[in-house]
């Protein structure tokens, strides 16, 4: 699911900033959903894009995971309290965005109440796990990314049942977390 706008360097440079996001799953009606975000056409690196909450560290975090925790709270009202952390995956560099981000997978008992940042989410999808990782939902198209707009893009990726792709940095985090979900259930 590799797809980048700009190359990956020899090195992540020093001035990389660390960030964490949130792969949250809930149950719904008896099936194991997961939580996307659209994020707001605001013009910024990932304007537009389909991802997973979250955001910048911030030194009063104690650590990542609180980063992940506070940002899903901050983006889309789930208290830290309501979520129990599962585990972490790789954490990948971005070039476009010069962040590197951490990000671990949570489940919370119940189906959020959501209360969305409007100035960061423009909205919610809630996705069946047992369809996420069907060979019907990876797919080859192009993109315009929002940091390149003059650039056209032919990305592997993952389309959600409703249309949305999800590509780059959130497709490669989803890859890992198939490649564990199947291990673990096989």
């Amino acid at each position: 699911m590799a797809a980048r706008v700009l190359a990956m360097p020899a090195q992540i440079p020093h001035s990389a900033r660390n960030s964490a996001v949130l792969l949250l799953f809930f149950p719904l009606e008896d099936v194991l959903h997961m939580i996307f975000i659209q994020r707001t056409e605001d013009g910024g690196r990932h304007s537009g894009q389909v991802g997973f909450p979250g955001g910048r560290y911030e030194t009063y975090d104690a650590g990542f995971e609180a980063t992940a925790m506070r940002e899903t709270q901050e983006e889309v009202g789930i208290p830290a309290t309501d979520i129990q952390l599962l585990g972490a995956l790789t954490p990948l560099y971005i070039p476009v965005s010069n962040f590197i981000v951490h990000p671990f997978v949570g489940y919370t008992e119940k189906r959020p109440e959501y209360l969305l940042s409007k100035d960061e989410v423009a909205g919610i999808y809630e996705v069946a796990a047992d369809t996420l990782f069907l060979p019907e939902r990876k797919i080859v198209t192009t993109v315009r990314p929002s940091s390149a707009p003059g650039l056209e893009l032919t990305v592997p990726a993952y389309t959600l049942q409703d249309g949305p792709i999800i590509w780059g940095a959130t497709a490669m985090m989803l890859s890992e977390l198939e490649a564990v979900w199947h291990a673990s259930m096989g």
